[in-house]
């Protein structure tokens, strides 16, 4: 009985050895779906909740499709919600009007439809965009009515005051809340910290209304710290706090911050333009550095033959500040398709094959939905049949602590025609992913499943004869 056992077991170990000789593909595939102004989601305001879940549904059947394996869905894009809650007022971009009610809640079935399809739901937030000049209306429990001291007007928009302690906590607590809620899988920023300069009617820069706050500072210490570093320091106490607060409810949330691509203009690489670490106030190196994040999206919106802002000459300096190993997943630009002779959906084809070249940058985020619902310059078949050929699964976050996710129990029952392999989860860590691979004459294929598919059949002509299945989870992590 012991040697029965003992080869069994080695047969086993074979088996699997020989399967896991063909790594499982990894990749973070992602696309932005905003909502402020309508851009990806509703496409209108006020519409039914049956069309809002159709739209919904088409934008996750479009990421299978493309073989995308996450969203990046925006529920906060100005101190409203895009989803249940009783801390912000129903957004204007759902209902028409602010803080007008609606039974349905797009994030809950988002989520769950999402994960049926083995799509993450990475919720995006706009941690101090109080109005966008979109808008239209405005309703009595908006933070500008009922906490006006933590906002600031600031030319077209509000602006909730990040060197507010209160407004600080405001956001925290909101985003919290969405984390404690719902069965999300990351927290996601874009590039809006301090706002882009607005001008005033005789196009002079309006500098933000914080003086106060300034000017309240410097009669607490005798070594203050000039303007621009004491905005970095309460932007960055902010971003901290939010990584901080969120892994205490959910230990194992994934949070990620996009950033304007360009930290600081670089002339030593030919890099100029925008700088968001002077004019944002956003230390995006800082926060990669310090392992703030566990993923980095700096928004590499220009093609390759753009000198002044080359996608790889960026890409590498972003990779040369990554201290911490943490994952860098470029923005990438798929509404600029056209907008030059050489911004095409090939461009784009290159891009992600330059990400590829390190483990760390294996991953994209595409802005925005609607570019690839709209298949500018042919992107689609571009995604489908040259660059996402087959399915992956994300990269591991190995530096988030978490339990080991078990062998799952499989049984394989062989037909005349058909060779079903069904298996069931063992322990309390369930799998987002199931990988199949399976070996006949030719070799060995694979298939990626949701969690939901629990079984898979094969023809018994292709004379299967070994099958392995192991589950991922939502981390990346593999079962044996």
């Amino acid at each position: 009985m012991q040697k029965t056992i003992l080869v069994l077991s080695l047969l086993a170990v074979s088996v699997l050895h020989e399967a896991a000789q063909q790594p499982v593909p990894r990749e973070f595939r992602a696309v932005w779906v905003a909502t402020v102004d309508n851009i990806d989601f509703p496409t209108k305001k006020g519409l039914p909740a049956d069309e809002q879940k159709k739209e919904l549904i088409a934008i996750l059947d479009l990421c299978r499709k493309l073989r995308l394996n996450a969203v990046i869905f925006q529920v906060r894009p100005m101190a409203d919600a895009v989803y249940t809650s009783k801390l912000e007022p129903w957004s204007e971009f759902l209902t028409g009007e602010m803080g007008k009610p609606q039974a349905f809640d797009p994030l809950a079935f988002l989520v769950g439809e999402a994960h049926k399809r083995g799509i993450l739901v990475h919720a995006w937030f706009n941690p101090y965009r109080a109005y966008h000049p979109a808008a239209k209306t405005l309703s009595d429990d908006h933070i500008s009515r009922t906490r006006p001291s933590i906002v600031r007007q600031y030319g077209r928009y509000m602006w909730l005051d990040p060197t507010d302690d209160a407004a600080k906590r405001y956001s925290v607590d909101v985003i919290k809340d969405v984390v404690r809620r719902y069965d999300i899988d990351g927290v996601h920023f874009d590039d809006y910290f301090y706002p882009y300069a607005e001008n005033d009617a005789a196009g002079k820069k309006i500098d933000f209304p914080d003086q106060a706050n300034y000017d309240a500072y410097l009669k607490t210490t005798t070594k203050p710290l000039d303007r621009s570093n004491w905005r970095r320091w309460h932007v960055n106490q902010f971003i901290e706090a939010v990584g901080r607060e969120i892994k205490k409810v959910k230990p194992e949330i994934v949070y990620g911050i996009s950033p304007f691509g360009i930290w600081q203009p670089m002339p030593e690489k030919g890099i100029s333009g925008f700088n968001a670490y002077a004019e944002l106030y956003a230390d995006a190196k800082k926060w990669l550095q310090d392992g703030t994040v566990d993923y980095l999206t700096p928004q590499l919106y220009w093609e390759t033959a753009r000198q002044a802002q080359s996608f790889p000459v960026l890409l590498d300096w972003w990779k040369e500040q990554n201290t911490k190993a943490r994952y860098i997943w470029p923005g990438i630009a798929a509404y600029r398709i056209g907008s030059t002779p050489t911004f095409t959906s090939g461009e784009i084809a290159s891009q992600i094959a330059k990400t590829r070249q390190n483990d760390l940058t294996r991953g994209a985020i595409y802005f925005s939905q609607k570019s690839l619902r709209n298949d500018m310059g042919g992107i689609q078949t571009e995604l489908t049949a040259t660059v996402y050929t087959t399915d992956a699964v994300i990269p591991q976050f190995s530096w988030i602590r978490s339990q080991p996710l078990l062998a799952p129990s499989v049984k394989i029952r062989r037909d005349k025609d058909i060779v079903t392999a069904a298996w069931t989860e063992r322990g309390r860590r369930k799998a987002f992913w199931f990988v199949v691979d399976a070996k006949d004459k030719d070799g060995w294929s694979r298939s990626i499943l949701p969690a939901g598919e629990r079984s898979i059949a094969l023809s018994a002509s292709r004379n299967i004869e070994k099958i392995v299945v192991r589950g991922v989870d939502r981390l990346g992590n593999l079962s044996r």
